[in-house]
């Protein structure tokens, strides 16, 4: 190793010093750029490819990840084929839309799958009408779907609720919306208009209370006919009864002359007075155990408030006596007023003191028939917290409208009696469906209805034991076959 010339370090320093200038001007250069760029712009993002990177540095964005998947929601295959492209975007509201039906054909209003239902018929119009949209048409939870009140199999409404997120064509108005639908619907169902309403609307819940109505023939005041029970049938519409014991037996049906009779009845006003006074017997709150089904006398949700029940002066069709009762009340359980029907109209034929519907409100569990389903009627859903108070404080400055079916009032005394009362009388004139139920009445055996006394008291004998109000053992044998 020789040693370095101070001639030799001056040659090379040069050298260097040549090299030097390249890398400097390109670090300059890159921090002239750097400055040019603005603080806090964005720089073009470079989504490298999965199968040249295994590790990507970051997780695509949800436009990049739908650009991807062929377009769509995150997480989302891609719109299927058979959809379609998608449609235009139009405005939705949640709504709620005031309905009316004849339930007659339908097995009740709730959506099923595997029955026909009002929900499911009027469901299916709307997707047709352009009011939920093909994407939602496939399940109507999406479009949050709900209802006020549900009615069973037969039951009318001339007023209901059905709450959802419905699209508003920008271009018709309410009106025309309206006729729009009801031009598809068959014409025992009616929408008489739909309301705007909070997103977090639940017509269920919002519901202060509801108002049914209950078309009773007068003839039911008639004292019991006892009838003549046989081993065997006489006629193919004769009536089969079952005794406690598991014996069979039947009753011949109402002679053309006892259904002449029936339908020439005109009830007393001392009749239409104890009537009056055993329904008013229900008005306040009360244990209701015995007029529904499954509930056991312990159970708070048996509690119901009843704010009023009025009959109507007797209205005659087809020269049959009929009255009407409107009963309002907070909410009704399975069967309830049509047990409270029966109930009253068992005291008013059989004489028995209205005292006895009091006694019915404690733990002693009977067994009270219903009354036909043909009468019952849904008359509507009252929503006067909602109107006066929910309504204004959640829209803020924002105007909304109540949900009000007296704006319909006309239109819906037109359907009442074109597609309720006129089809209920129909009926009856043509299947006799309260001369079948008094007749079972009449025909019945066994203790069940030994309440029906003229001292308004409840025997021993009468009582029944279910599952709901059986004695809890100390056994346990029994203790293990009663959680069986």
């Amino acid at each position: 190793m020789g040693i370095v010339s101070s001639k030799e370090k001056k040659t090379t320093e040069p050298e260097l010093k040549q090299d030097t200038p390249e890398i400097e001007n390109k670090d300059q250069s890159q921090n002239s750029n750097d400055q040019k760029e603005k603080v806090g712009s964005k720089r073009p993002i470079q989504i490298e490819d999965p199968a040249a990177s295994p590790r990507s540095k970051r997780k695509p964005t949800k436009k990049e990840y739908d650009a991807q998947r062929g377009g769509g929601r995150v997480g989302l295959e891609a719109r299927p084929d058979h959809l379609g492209p998608r449609e235009p975007r139009i405005p939705k509201k949640k709504v709620a839309l005031l309905i009316g039906y004849n339930g007659t054909g339908y097995q009740g209003l709730q959506l099923n799958q595997n029955a026909s239902s009002i929900e499911g018929e009027l469901f299916s119009v709307l997707c047709k009408a352009n009011a939920i949209s093909k994407d939602n048409a496939t399940d109507p939870k999406k479009s949050a779907w709900m209802r006020a009140a549900r009615t069973d199999k037969g039951v009318h409404a001339a007023g209901n609720i059905i709450s959802f997120k419905m699209q508003i064509m920008p271009d018709l108005t309410p009106a025309e919306i309206v006729k729009g639908i009801n031009d598809l619907l068959p014409a025992q169902i009616r929408v008489w208009g739909f309301v705007p309403v909070i997103n977090s609307f639940n017509p269920k819940n919002l519901c202060d209370s509801r108002v049914y109505e209950y078309l009773l023939p007068t003839c039911a005041f008639m004292p019991p006919i006892k009838k003549t029970l046989t081993t065997e049938a006489t006629h193919e519409n004769d009536l089969h009864v079952v005794t406690p014991d598991g014996s069979h037996h039947y009753a011949a049906r109402s002679t053309a002359k006892e259904l002449e009779e029936r339908a020439s009845y005109r009830a007393t006003k001392e009749q239409l007075d104890i009537f009056s006074q055993a329904l008013k017997c229900f008005e306040g709150t009360h244990n209701f155990h015995n007029y529904t089904n499954g509930k056991s006398f312990k159970e708070k949700s048996a509690h119901r408030f009843i704010k009023s029940i009025n009959v109507s002066e007797p209205i005659y069709i087809d020269e049959s006596e009929w009255i009407s009762i409107k009963l309002h009340g907070q909410s009704f359980m399975l069967h309830q007023i049509r047990k409270m029907i029966a109930m009253a109209l068992l005291v008013t034929r059989t004489k028995t003191p209205v005292s006895l519907i009091p006694c019915t409100f404690e733990e002693n569990k009977i067994n009270i028939p219903k009354a036909p389903a043909l009468g019952l009627l849904l008359e509507r859903p009252i929503f006067h917290v909602y109107n006066e108070k929910t309504r204004i404080k959640a829209s803020n400055e924002v105007k909304r409208e109540k949900i009000d079916f007296d704006l319909y009032n006309d239109e819906i005394e037109a359907f009442k009696h074109a597609w309720i009362y006129k089809k209920i009388f129909e009926e009856e004139r043509k299947e006799h469906v309260f001369d079948g139920y008094l007749t079972s009445l009449d025909a019945h055996l066994g203790p069940d209805y030994l309440y029906l006394n003229e001292k308004g008291v409840i025997p021993e004998e009468c009582l029944v034991e279910t599952k709901y109000n059986k004695k809890q053992s100390n056994s346990d044998d029994e203790e293990q076959e009663e959680e069986e």
